[in-house]
């Protein structure tokens, strides 16, 4: 994304965080065959992650193909943020996490539910995507090892 890209190369990474298209998956079935395709939850719109410096703004608002902003008055006033239950919500229906910090585990480390169904249980970590901020973790149900994704944070490592 052109956003993302600048940030990194005007070295404003640490201030412009995550860019997200929100979209979701939609299956779609044509002459007998099941396609996947990607369909977006609100066209034309970006989510941007940052920390709202007059650099960052110049950036983000100077940025080729941005139009405009929901919650700005124009001349380049900055915008209203999103509140932080509004945020939540979006991300939940697209599989992803709000934490902010990146959680610091690999493959093979034991992680402690915190939330959700299995929240008091430990388990061994599988596999680790810090794109959507996701665990596989392993953990023992009925004495029987079971699977089961996680959002980052639902876990606190287990030292």
């Amino acid at each position: 994304m052109n956003l993302e890209s600048r940030a990194q190369s005007m070295g404003m990474a640490d201030f412009i965080f995550r860019v997200v298209v929100p979209e979701e998956e939609e299956r779609e079935v044509k002459n007998g065959k099941e396609k996947i395709k990607m369909d977006k939850t609100f066209p034309g719109y970006v989510l941007v992650e940052m920390v709202m410096t007059d650099q960052a703004w110049y950036i983000v608002r100077n940025t080729p193909g941005v139009t405009g902003f929901i919650g700005s008055h124009g001349q380049g006033s900055k915008p209203t943020p999103l509140l932080p239950d509004e945020v939540d919500l979006i991300l939940k229906r697209l599989g992803m996490s709000s934490r902010h910090e990146d959680l610091d585990v690999d493959e093979g480390d034991t992680v402690k539910i915190v939330d959700g169904a299995f929240s008091g249980l430990e388990g061994k970590i599988t596999e680790v995507d810090h794109e959507k901020m996701k665990l596989k973790v392993n953990i023992d149900m009925f004495g029987r090892e079971t699977s089961t994704e996680l959002n980052f944070d639902q876990v606190d490592p287990v030292v």
